[in-house]
């Protein structure tokens, strides 16, 4: 059975994190992001328009599904184009699990209660129109609130990408703000280990990955995390051409490199419209990061 594909009636999916490192073994470690920002609408010839959105998803999907470990469709831009753009994500999420290849949904929802619960149900259930392989979910209500999203993941064998580090340089007053003896960050990443236990107890990747931009530099060790421990993927903007090489790399992941999951959207998406185009800027971003990340 492909990495993404729907279980037969009767048997489980296979969780995330297991179903996750097989594509990377086999495809490499790259996730290309599907981000229909206008400016490339443009620069491929399309309008700002749910057509346009459509031509340049579905197109995308042709060109690297099947061929990158995963894809990265980013909500908001689908969003932004109401009903219409909603259903060009449903399609595009569709046409991704018709393939085998794995989704991100690039989504960074967080709320408490039953909101949380209908965000899960929204993105995490079996039949559900928007339903991903995994989600960006925001850890900043408390890593508890996430309750609902981690409880449907492990039932349903998807997977949740927790925010911990990022490299916008607004993220740092929150996620290295101290409380108590510990930064911020350094619990969530506490809160991601202790939900990945099980699955380290039983030597698999566990199915609950962390967002660390490529490009933090020296604050995991600074902020001593243990991104190694966490054993969940690690969904990492930034690597190569976009900022961080070998050394940067080293800096910030560590042994952890090997769990590493390098995301690009524009590094790729820039070669279109061409579809031979945008397999030949995968397979040379899957190098790089491949390269990057020994």
């Amino acid at each position: 059975m492909s990495p993404a594909a729907s279980p037969q009636p009767g048997r489980l999916r296979r969780p995330f994190g297991a179903r996750l490192a097989d594509a990377m073994d086999d495809q490499g470690p790259l996730c290309v992001g599907i981000d229909p920002h206008p400016s490339l609408l443009d620069a491929w010839g399309l309008a700002d328009s749910a057509a346009g959105l459509r031509d340049f998803a579905l197109r995308t999907v042709d060109a690297v599904a099947g061929r990158v470990a995963a894809v990265k469709p980013q909500s908001a831009f689908f969003e932004c184009h109401g009903s219409a753009g909603i259903a060009v994500l449903e399609e595009t999420l569709a046409a991704l699990r018709d393939v085998g290849t794995l989704s991100v949904l690039d989504v960074k929802r967080g709320d408490i209660g039953s909101t949380m619960v209908g965000y899960a149900q929204a993105y995490l259930s079996d039949g559900a129109p928007l339903a991903a392989d995994s989600i960006t979910v925001s850890p900043y209500l408390g890593y508890g609130s996430l309750t609902p999203a981690l409880d449907l993941a492990e039932a349903s064998g998807r997977g949740i990408f927790v925010l911990a580090l990022t490299s916008n340089p607004e993220g740092a007053t929150v996620q290295h703000a101290i409380r108590g003896d510990q930064a911020v960050a350094a619990g969530v990443v506490e809160g991601v280990t202790a939900s990945n236990a099980p699955a380290s107890g039983e030597g698999r990747l566990g199915s609950i990955g962390l967002v660390v931009g490529a490009t933090v530099g020296e604050a995991v060790s600074h902020l001593e995390i243990d991104l190694l421990h966490a054993n969940g993927p690690l969904l990492a903007p930034g690597v190569g051409a976009q900022g961080a090489g070998p050394a940067e790399l080293e800096s910030v992941f560590g042994a952890a490199r090997r769990h590493v999951l390098a995301s690009t959207s524009r590094g790729v998406l820039k070669a279109g419209p061409s579809i031979e185009a945008l397999r030949t800027a995968a397979l040379a971003a899957t190098h790089e990061a491949a390269t990057a990340l020994r």
